[in-house]
């Protein structure tokens, strides 16, 4: 029967004026014949290798980079709620005499305290300009690599900088009277600058895992 089906697809294809001779002979031999143009003709096989590497590479980038870029605007935008509510209650020149210890100079716990959120709103502001140009591919202020050893010591820094200036802002929180404008503020400073704590610090582990990622493999 496969013969005889061959045979039929043969005479169709001589009636086209397209016989050919090497089908003849395969027939003969009892064995269907395969185009030598269609079987020299390779099907690439895809690499999961290749695709999953590809794969990894263009969406765990970009996907770090925006935790970071998100991370850094939170630190950013606690350490200025932070310093803001500290600034804003402090008396005016004509009021300082008649109302010491109503200040946030006055205690200085509460000035180191604003000293440290400052500087993690400076830093912030900066990982979070840079983070947006490298995103961006609009220039990139530095080399990926200080950027990872720069920015894994200043993390551990601030982190520092932030916990012990919340902790000994405490006993200070402790002296001022419950009904006047600063202890209210203070306890709004306190809690930002604690808030700005953990999101660096979480920003310190991505700083880690890079430079761990960058010294190992």
């Amino acid at each position: 029967m496969k013969n005889l089906s061959l045979k039929t697809e043969v005479s169709k294809e001589s009636m086209e004026g397209e016989k050919d001779p090497r089908v003849c002979k395969s027939l003969d031999k009892g064995f269907p014949f395969v185009s030598s143009s269609f079987a020299q003709q390779p099907f690439p096989t895809p690499s999961p290798f290749s695709i999953s590497a590809a794969s990894a590479g263009s969406s765990s980038r970009p996907l770090i980079h925006l935790c970071g870029v998100l991370l850094r605007f939170l630190a950013f935008l606690f350490s200025f709620v932070s310093a803001l509510s500290l600034v804003i209650t402090s008396p005016k020149k004509k009021d300082k005499a008649a109302s010491v210890g109503s200040s946030f100079s006055d205690h200085s716990e509460l000035l180191y305290c604003l000293t440290a959120t400052m500087l993690a709103f400076a830093y912030s502001l900066f990982q979070l300009f840079k983070g947006i140009l490298e995103i961006a591919d609009r220039g990139i202020l530095m080399s990926d690599m200080v950027s990872d050893y720069t920015s894994f010591t200043l993390d551990q820094l601030l982190v520092y900088l932030l916990v012990s200036s919340s902790s000994a802002a405490i006993p200070a929180i402790k002296r001022i009277e419950r009904s006047s404008q600063l202890w209210k503020a203070s306890i709004v400073s306190v809690s930002f600058s604690f808030a700005t704590f953990l999101v660096i610090a979480i920003c310190a582990l991505l700083s880690g895992y890079k430079l761990c990622k960058r010294i190992i493999w």
